[in-house]
């Protein structure tokens, strides 16, 4: 599967939307990978190791399934999370890009992707519900992430106001 969609973080045009720096922005990206149970409701716990400026291996905990993936950066553009196929879990990948189509306008693109899986005919329509309702699990997941950055932006956490 893959799926991609777009959260608008910054419109000049609506004051109702506080605006946050591409700094803060890029703060916040990297805080949801280096302290994911502020964004993770379900999560019961997180182990970091092999911590750099470009990456980070993750352990994450949800009950009894444990998961382990890599999150590397690319610094104010991009951070990547790369799960590699372990137990019952297929590969898959994130990819969260900032974009800056014009001045004070930023975006975050967010592009999953999952190793493909042959199924039969039959499994096809049942794996397409499955897949829409990934989708839609994804996305309020992403739209949460960003209401979570905006709090903490609030906060004073991700570094100085926009002006």
């Amino acid at each position: 599967m893959k799926f991609s969609h777009l959260i608008e973080i910054n419109d000049p045009l609506n004051p109702l939307i506080d605006p946050l720096t591409r700094e803060q922005l890029w703060r916040g990206l990297v805080m949801r990978a280096e302290q994911p149970m502020l964004f993770v409701e379900h999560l019961d716990e997180c182990l970091l190791s092999d911590q750099s400026m470009q990456s980070v291996t993750r352990e994450l905990r949800y009950g009894k399934v444990t998961i382990k993936d890599v999150v590397s950066y690319l610094p104010l553009l991009q951070v990547r999370y790369q799960v590699p196929k372990q137990q019952d879990i297929v590969g898959s990948s994130l990819i969260m890009t900032i974009e800056e189509p014009g001045p004070e306008m930023l975006f975050v693109r967010f592009e999953y992707e999952d190793e493909a899986v042959e199924r039969q005919p039959a499994a096809q329509a049942e794996q397409e519900f499955y897949d829409e309702f990934r989708r839609s699990a994804y996305e309020e997941a992403d739209i949460d992430t960003i209401r979570v950055i905006r709090e903490l932006a609030a906060e004073g956490r991700l570094g100085p106001v926009s002006n």
